[in-house]
């Protein structure tokens, strides 16, 4: 009998681990939607901010954009209640444009800072988005940090930038990924960005999966121990 009772326990432990992990905030970071582009385009993202603490509200996101991989034209989309403030910095090389006029300073940071109706409350997100173009051609990603700020003063910095091969950091910089223009991949990046397979989200969705599939193997391992010790007539211990 005790057999019995330590294995229901050993399965019922793992369950609720399982079951933790599954319900976990782990995969709640500041991200670029969609997460893919094309170099030489023009696009639409948005940065997706969800608020990750339990009693506090977020009230102000921080995106920096790269200069070192400078956009010619950035423009905000108008957010009720978020006010967005636009800086610009001074390029160490001027951008030409098509008509051959020079672009001297391009926009470095934007700043959103919520009025008191329209802070990003526990359990909830928000999406701020752009317009910019063209995006670069000498680079294939561009990654914005960002910092996110509480009204409890907390401040997380979003800063990390994620190598390939390597574990993903505690706190990533939210990234957009740029495919060549007429390369065989642009079609296939657009048909998965598309389906969401490559998408931050997605990744959750793959992780939810392997968890749920855990969970699955510790249920049948259970039950598989419990026939056993049922065939074998529950000899004593």
């Amino acid at each position: 009998m005790r057999h019995r009772t330590a294995g229901r326990l050993a399965a019922t432990t793992a369950l609720t681990a399982a079951l933790t992990a599954l319900a976990g905030p782990a995969f709640a970071h500041v991200t670029v939607q969609p997460g893919t582009a094309q170099q030489g385009d023009y696009t639409a993202v948005s940065f997706r901010v969800p608020d990750e603490k339990d009693t506090a509200s977020t009230t102000k996101i921080e995106v920096n954009l790269p200069t070192d991989h400078p956009v010619a034209s950035v423009s905000t989309q108008p957010l009720p209640g978020w006010t967005a403030t636009v800086e610009k910095a001074k390029l160490a090389t001027p951008l030409k444009t098509d008509d051959g006029d020079e672009i001297t300073d391009a926009v470095s940071k934007i700043t959103w800072t919520a009025d008191a109706s329209a802070k990003i409350a526990p359990g909830q997100f928000q999406e701020f988005r752009i317009s910019l173009g063209p995006l670069p051609t000498d680079t294939d990603k561009l990654v914005f940090k960002a910092l996110q700020t509480y009204d409890d003063g907390t401040v997380v910095r979003w800063i990390e930038d994620g190598k390939e091969g390597q574990p993903e950091p505690e706190h990533p910089a939210p990234t957009l990924v740029l495919s060549k223009a007429g390369s065989a991949q642009d079609a296939k990046a657009g048909a998965t960005t598309t389906a969401g397979a490559t998408t931050p989200g997605s990744d959750s969705t793959a992780r939810t999966l392997g968890v749920v599939g855990i969970v699955i193997g510790v249920l049948g391992v259970a039950f598989g121990l419990f026939a056993l010790r049922r065939r074998g007539g529950g000899a004593p211990s």
